[in-house]
């Protein structure tokens, strides 16, 4: 009797992969694979275990370019795969993507899946460093992604197109499927609680998601005498180079500036509070928390840069602001913080847009037959 195929997850954090794979993970179990998860345990190892998945602890430095450590992860790696034998590798993010691959092609993993849910640090940064080992990233990635037995899932059009315009990829090579999905009878319209708006920003506390740009224009708002409260949802990340720091956030607070809720994990009754959603981002991938807002029939306020654009149609469910321009920011918030009317109508289309095209149950869908072609 041939045994159930083997489908590995390799997620630097365990949290991610509840928030963004949990879903598809139980449909491929419900399909007949045994699924495994590598990734760093934090908080989450009950909760992953309880689902029936094979949890492997794994820790992998998101960020850092030391030539031993990377020696090392790829050994260890390459012990866990060798012993699971996976007839399907799905790599999350940049990092497991390089080390993942680069170990199943060594291994001759029947099937390898990369999904990149954005460009990251190395790609959205300026300093000197990032422009330095961008091209060698690129360079390694050319190698190992452009495989017959590769697929790599692009969460927008953009950044599809500059892994081919790089060489990195072919075009056959690659596969557009719309983010994480929402759970659209989970985040539901609701009405807007009654009192000051609440203009909401939550995300992992990055420069790079446009929190210095968020508090600037709540800055320009307050000072101009625009009646909103301006709250932060989320915490800081250490292990990113572009986190931001606590007396930072603690500095906004202390002047009147924001409010910082921290973590908070029912987004939903976050959402029932807020009146509109900002994310001032300098790139995405498919922002999960913009789908969230939009299911739950808040207006966005958001950049127009790859991601955020995918989501956000500027003045029908939102409006797209020009990256790191405050002022823009600004204005933009305060037409939809002074018309109940606009937010309603934005908020109602944009509900719309997500049960048509980015549901949880689509992606899910997209993602189980790419599993199936690749068997």
């Amino acid at each position: 009797m041939p045994k159930n195929p083997r489908l590995l997850y390799f997620v630097s954090e365990d949290w991610y992969f509840l928030s963004h794979r949990l879903p598809l993970a139980r449909e491929a179990m419900a399909s007949g694979f045994e699924v495994f998860l590598v990734t760093r345990v934090d908080q989450h190892a009950e909760r992953i275990l309880s689902e029936g998945i094979r949890l492997i602890p794994f820790d992998v430095r998101r960020h850092g370019t030391n030539p031993l450590i990377d020696f090392l992860t790829v050994i260890r790696l390459l012990r866990i795969i060798a012993q699971v034998s996976p007839d399907i590798v799905h790599n999350v993010a940049m990092k497991p993507s390089l080390y993942g691959s680069l170990v199943a092609n060594l291994l001759k993993v029947p099937a390898v899946i990369n999904a990149f849910g954005g460009m990251g640090y190395l790609f959205v940064s300026d300093q000197l460093k990032s422009k330095m080992l961008r091209p060698l990233v690129m360079a390694a990635f050319r190698l190992i992604l452009d495989r017959p037995n590769t697929r790599v899932i692009f969460q927008n059009l953009d950044d599809r197109d500059l892994f081919i315009k790089h060489s990195i990829i072919k075009p056959a090579g690659s596969v557009i499927i719309r983010g994480s999905g929402v759970d659209i009878d989970r985040f539901v319209p609701t009405a807007e609680l009654e009192g000051t708006p609440v203009v909401l920003l939550a995300s992992r506390l990055l420069w790079d998601k446009g929190i210095r740009e968020f508090a600037e224009a709540a800055r320009f708002l307050k000072e101009s005498g625009v009646k909103a409260r301006f709250v932060l949802v989320g915490d800081p990340d250490p292990g990113n180079p572009a986190s931001v720091p606590g007396e930072f956030i603690a500095r906004c607070q202390d002047q009147g500036v924001l409010e910082w809720w921290g973590q908070q994990e029912d987004m939903v009754s976050v959402f029932r509070q807020c009146h509109v959603v900002c994310l001032p981002s300098y790139r995405e991938g498919l922002p999960k928390v913009l789908l969230e807002a939009a299911s739950s029939a808040r207006p966005i306020v958001a950049t127009d840069t790859p991601g955020c654009r995918d989501i956000v149609r500027h003045s029908e469910n939102g409006f797209l602001a020009p990256v790191r321009n405050s002022q823009e920011i600004a204005n933009y918030l305060k037409i939809l913080i002074e018309s109940p009317s606009l937010r309603h109508k934005m908020g109602t289309r944009g509900r719309d847009m997500v049960v048509k095209q980015f549901s949880e149950a689509k992606v899910v869908a997209d993602t189980m037959n790419l599993y199936q072609q690749c068997l």
